[in-house]
């Protein structure tokens, strides 16, 4: 037998008795082996990432026309409010995102999980317009940006020989949200009116989401960082100030933005591509289910190539699926179409959230993994906030359904070639060594 650390299970000391391999039907354990020794905090990161989706676009959509109604809003005045308050929250969330570095785990999780249910609970009790931004702020900064930096970034820290498939594992929280909260906040809303579907969201956060966060979370974070610190390997890992003077780290970004890039923006503009494409919203609505099935199906196999072939090389590679996504809408009308190519926009979707949230830890280390993660989740939320109004913009310009795929082709290109120059930093030529 033998005895190997537990990173975040409670003490620095803490041992684990690896047992043998070989299992029989009545010792089988509960949970993948590629999480066993730390199986807590990988489900941490799960919750952590399905609860983000209370402030997620497609949660917050929802509310959209009940809000304008509310507050008689046209739909210029409710996007600014809702693209003013999400690029406030990406600045914030650049100095706030250093905190999962530097706070033990359960103390972040009460931080995210209390701003997200004030928010949840400012749309809620609103009597005016001017309430939307700040709740809109809260959502889309303790949701969208904390509660997923937060559960990805411990993905990345407590594992690292099976750090992809423990990231595609989070990452399920997504697909979760997504078939959980839009169809049961619709079905809701008619019955029970749009406030109190926000009330049931501060409900399920503070009495179900937030005692299971606490109790995942055990005591991560202290003992362990204060172990860490002093351990001599901790010196080859990066700091946030070294990332931000590495070349290749402007080189990988863009690629690692380009899914929620172009994703915001093809769903955003879902209606104009409908109609300029002739296909009815009936159809429309049935080829989302196409959307979260391949979201979900590529997850069980995204974390496997990512750990096989190192994230930086799978980056590039997982952006293929949306090229062809994009060549489809471009030059294909038939009502298939959108079953095809939102299929393949949630292959992309997979691939990519998984490389690009493995990428940092593989290419940085993981002792500042939150400062550096905080700066690429707050550029992505950024991207997230443009690209709607940049596509807007050129559809009302004239543009077509095809002039604009091609141009996102073309972009999506350009970032994958960047990959290439990004080059190996000095840590992964010593990890590569010590291997």
């Amino acid at each position: 037998m033998s005895r190997k650390q537990v990173p975040g299970s409670g003490t620095a000391t803490q041992t684990s008795i690896l047992r043998p391999t070989t299992l029989s039907a009545e010792n089988m354990p509960a949970v993948p082996i590629f999480i066993r020794n730390n199986p807590k905090l990988a489900f941490f990161a799960l919750v952590a990432v399905a609860a983000s989706g209370f402030g997620q676009t497609f949660f917050i959509a929802i509310f959209g026309g009940a809000l304008r109604e509310e507050f008689q809003l046209s739909n210029s005045a409710y996007g600014a409010s809702y693209s003013a308050a999400t690029l406030l929250s990406a600045f914030v969330l650049l100095g706030a995102g250093t905190l999962v570095d530097r706070w033990p785990l359960k103390r972040v999780a009460i931080f995210g999980t209390v701003l997200l249910s004030a928010g949840c609970l400012t749309l809620a009790l609103a009597q005016s317009a001017w309430m939307l931004l700040p709740g809109f702020f809260l959502l889309r900064f303790a949701g969208q940006g904390f509660m997923t930096h937060m559960g990805m970034t411990t993905a990345g820290r407590y594992f690292t020989a099976d750090r992809g498939k423990v990231i595609a594992l989070a990452a399920l929280g997504f697909p979760i949200a997504e078939a959980l909260l839009p169809t049961s906040g619709s079905l809701l809303i008619p019955i029970s009116g749009w406030r109190s579907v926000w009330i049931i969201a501060v409900v399920i956060l503070l009495l179900l989401v937030l005692p299971t966060l606490l109790w995942l979370a055990g005591d991560a974070g202290r003992e362990v960082k204060s172990a860490a610190t002093e351990s001599t390997d901790n010196d080859r890992d990066f700091t946030r100030a070294q990332v931000l003077r590495d070349r290749g780290f402007y080189c990988l970004l863009p690629a690692a933005l380009m899914t929620p890039f172009v994703v915001t923006a093809i769903l955003f503009h879902q209606g104009a591509i409908a109609e300029g494409r002739g296909w009815s919203l009936s159809v429309l609505a049935g080829a989302f289910g196409g959307y979260a099935a391949g979201h979900w199906l590529a997850l069980l196999f995204a974390g496997s190539l990512v750990d096989r072939f190192g994230a930086q090389r799978s980056l590039p590679l997982a952006l293929i699926p949306m090229v062809a996504a994009l060549l489809l809408l471009a030059f294909v009308e038939q009502t298939w179409v959108p079953y095809a190519y939102l299929s393949l926009i949630g292959i992309a979707q997979a691939g990519t959230g998984t490389a690009g949230s493995a990428l940092w830890p593989e290419r940085y280390g993981s002792s500042h993994l939150g400062a550096i993660r905080a700066v690429s989740q707050s550029a992505m939320v950024l991207s997230t906030a443009a690209s709607p109004l940049l596509a807007g913009f050129l559809l009302d310009r004239g543009w077509s359904v095809t002039d604009l795929s091609l141009l996102l082709v073309l972009t999506i290109s350009v970032s994958s070639l960047l990959t290439l120059s990004a080059g190996r930093t000095s840590y992964q030529r010593t990890e590569v060594v010590m291997k």
